[in-house]
């Protein structure tokens, strides 16, 4: 893939990985950002991934921009070579599904001609790649949700949604980490904290991790919840290609 580098005001640059959003193209701009975490070029003050680009900001007076292109292009030569780990982390998110958790459960299945029981069959069924963290702190941008769910957004957006709501949004789905306003359809609710400012790593999940959605009752939520109160309860999580995944 030919990387691109286009000026950004004058104090940043983006990098274009091409216009495809996909794993490899994921995978290619988490390992760009490695490198540059790594060889920590002096100038740069951040580096924010999104789904096909990644955006430098710098300080002119410590690097120009003809420079810091060069040494860019040194990384772009040093990832045609380089061989990116096959395996990532899989979390499992406890989902309670419908009822006063998941008030757009219906809406979502009758959108797609569907019952509830096939839309959560549908939305637990694999892994969601994390392609980028944002939004709100812990927020994680997933890829990858089949098309037979998809559904637009609330024409009118709620005022309050609960932390640990999932919901769909079009073609993608997600997790509200924190109370927001919001206009996704919301299906259900985990009681995993995604966000915790009073745990040693506040956020839970990184980019180039999964999510895998995993169906629980009532009983199932409110034992984990209390769990989580208690601080006792680890998200469980294995390597993707695993026993516990069903596509290997």
């Amino acid at each position: 893939m030919k990387i691109q580098f286009y000026p950004l005001g004058d104090t940043g640059i983006q990098v274009l990985f091409g216009s495809d959003i996909s794993e490899e193209t994921n995978q290619l701009i988490r390992m760009f950002a490695d490198y540059l975490k790594q060889q920590a070029i002096e100038g740069i003050i951040e580096w924010v991934p999104a789904y096909t680009t990644l955006t430098i900001f710098y300080q002119p007076d410590k690097i120009i921009y003809k420079d810091l292109c060069k040494k860019l292009e040194d990384i772009q030569e040093s990832l045609q070579k380089a061989d990116y780990p096959s395996d990532s982390t899989v979390y499992e998110i406890p989902v309670l599904y419908g009822g006063e958790v998941g008030p757009d459960l219906n809406e979502v299945a009758t959108h797609n001609g569907l019952n509830e029981d096939e839309v959560i069959s549908i939305h637990s069924a694999k892994p969601y790649l994390i392609y980028m963290m944002g939004f709100v702190p812990g927020f994680p941008y997933l890829g990858g949700m089949p098309s037979q769910i998809a559904t637009p957004r609330r024409e009118n957006p709620r005022a309050k949604i609960e932390a640990g709501s999932v919901g769909i949004a079009g073609e993608q789905t997600g997790v509200y980490p924190l109370e927001t306003p919001g206009g996704w359809q919301i299906i259900g609710r985990t009681p995993v904290k995604l966000y915790d400012p009073e745990r040693e790593e506040p956020i839970l999940l990184s980019a180039g991790s999964y999510i895998r959605f995993v169906p629980v009752d009532q009983k199932g939520y409110e034992d984990i919840e209390e769990a989580v109160t208690r601080g006792e309860y680890n998200v469980k999580s294995y390597a993707k290609g695993g026993a516990n995944n069903e596509d290997r």
